[in-house]
């Protein structure tokens, strides 16, 4: 069945989910009742992440190269850009931290159980080792090879030295592999490490896949333009029925063209084959791009989810995660219902959500003051950053309101361009809402002040909806949210409406640098013409 470093939770709907075919039994469907908006979970790409920080900064929020582990009914999640939140349903994180007696959190940090113990470790890393999750974790020993020299390698002629994007498996007979890649083109390699001391080698690393100029899509570049550069990286390798699947990463994390793809092989140290349906993930324009470096996990529905790094079109190098449903089809092709960035439903809420788990939400507010609407409107803008940018579904741009503004707003008009349009109206159901860093990336950028007793440390915030652009209802108060999250999803009450106003009435760090709106986004569906008589 299906193998990884896990503790493993089996219902009959994961062995229906790995048994190859991804139409599940009818009758047991039936079981499950029909999703319904604001009851059943949801989620939207990018993820809604509680930041690390106490203060209301941005640390903690620039997270990439995930790996989550399920210990005990629980889900943890360590990423670049800190470790310990914790979660039930994969949807709802919650910061908890790593307890750290040497050294700190490894960029691309990778944790795994093993004979009853956790092993950590990640790049330029030692391997770590505690007797809990969280741990403490203490050095476990520098990576060596089988000799008991360190870990060195040479990549186009150029010497590396220490850890990088691990990954160390744990097959069903309980053998530990470590799966790491080169540099640049050099590829993915294995090998088997000693039982009894997981930082030592225990045979010659084996060189399992590496760079492949025919397929376009590992070039480096936003358009693939490298025919002989790449960086392969980030494996992450899982067993189902026999067969190994052996994911990475191409062309590298600094491009929007960044993809995942998979091999498989009937042995953990190879021969590998290109699967068919390759890149399983890949996405370049929207909010959404760059999906790559992550892991697959059994949900609580026993259905696989994979996880993925986002890559920003801007600031460079800033990150944030994604997750969507795996399944395999007839064949045994690994696949993903993905990369997506409206709401889906989330683990639980349908029974084959690698089939399908589209509610339908289409975004409602994407360029509605491009389109000329009349009373689409805002407070205020800062030169260069116009409230249009916080609507034109794109990571790369985003609105600040003038220095000044207290609680700034903005309005859209949902209907059509021109007075001789027809009438639309809208059913909304739910919002996004991506804040600015302040140019934080990687590590989470700069600290604000300390917060005084009742200092504000989140983005605090209602939604207004009205039909005529007059008379407006609050559809959402999160006033006197306490909760920092630099990435917002929320349920609305479904309302037919024409207009929405976002209004920001706080956030963190109010007086030292400026609100900033990536995007927001409001999701629902037009409302049939004989509805709106």
């Amino acid at each position: 069945m299906f193998t990884k470093h896990r503790t493993t939770i089996f219902v009959l709907s994961a062995i229906l989910a790995l048994s190859g075919s991804c139409t599940p039994d009818r009758s047991i469907e039936q079981e499950r009742p029909e999703p319904f908006l604001g009851k059943s979970l949801r989620y939207c790409n990018p993820l809604s992440i509680e930041a690390s920080s106490e203060d209301g900064s941005a640390r903690g929020v620039s997270l990439g190269d995930v790996t989550i582990v399920l210990e005990e009914g629980r889900y943890y999640m360590f990423c670049t850009g800190g470790g310990g939140w914790i979660s039930e349903d994969l949807v709802n994180w919650e910061y908890r931290g790593v307890e750290m007696r040497e050294g700190r959190v490894p960029v691309a940090p990778h944790v795994v159980k093993y004979n009853g113990e956790f092993y950590m470790s990640g790049n330029n890393a030692p391997l770590y080792k505690a007797p809990g999750i969280l741990g403490p974790y203490e050095k476990a020993g520098d990576w060596t090879v089988a000799s008991g020299e360190p870990w060195t390698g040479e990549s186009n002629g150029r010497p590396w030295t220490g850890a990088f994007d691990v990954d160390i498996f744990i097959d069903d007979d309980n053998k530990p592999y470590l799966y790491f890649p080169g540099r640049s083109t050099d590829g993915i390699y294995v090998v088997a490490l000693d039982p009894k001391d997981l930082s030592r080698f225990a045979t010659e690393p084996v060189r399992l896949i590496g760079f492949d100029s025919s397929h376009t899509w590992e070039r480096y570049g936003d358009m693939n333009e490298y025919p002989d550069v790449s960086w392969i990286e980030g494996p992450w390798m899982m067993k189902r029925n026999g067969t190994y699947y052996l994911q990475y990463n191409a062309s590298g994390t600094q491009w929007l063209t960044y993809a995942t793809g998979v091999y498989t092989s009937k042995s953990p140290t190879g021969p590998f084959v290109y699967a068919p349906v390759n890149p399983i993930l890949r996405k370049t324009m929207g909010v959404v791009t760059g999906p790559g470096h992550g892991c697959i996990v059994e949900g609580p529905d026993g259905n696989l989810w994979q996880f993925y790094t986002i890559v920003l079109a801007n600031p460079p190098g800033g990150r944030r995660l994604g997750m969507d449903p795996a399944g395999f089809d007839p064949q045994g092709n690994l696949y993903v219902n993905g990369p997506s960035e409206t709401p889906r439903w989330g683990p639980g809420a349908v029974q084959n959500p690698a089939g399908e788990n589209d509610p339908g939400s289409l975004p409602l507010t994407v360029n509605k003051m491009r389109a000329m609407n009349a009373k689409s409107g805002f407070t205020s803008q800062r030169p260069g950053y116009d409230a249009a940018y916080a609507i034109d579904n794109s990571a790369g741009t985003w609105w600040e309101p003038e220095e000044g503004d207290a609680q700034p707003a903005i309005t859209i008009d949902l209907g059509p361009a021109t007075e001789f349009d027809p009438v639309q109206m809208f059913t909304v159901d739910s919002s996004r809402i991506l804040f600015a860093t302040g140019g934080a990336f990687w590590f989470g950028g700069r600290q604000i002040r300390k917060p005084d007793k009742g200092a504000v440390i989140a983005f605090q915030y209602r939604i207004e909806a009205s039909r005529d652009g007059e008379t407006y209802e609050t559809i959402l108060d999160k006033t006197g949210n306490a909760v920092t999250k630099y990435i917002e999803f929320d349920e609305l009450p479904p309302t037919t409406c024409r207009f929405i106003r976002l209004t920001i009435t706080d956030w963190p760090g109010t007086g030292d640098r400026p609100l900033g709106i990536v995007e927001f986004t409001v999701f629902g569906k037009a409302v049939e013409p004989a509805a709106m008589e």
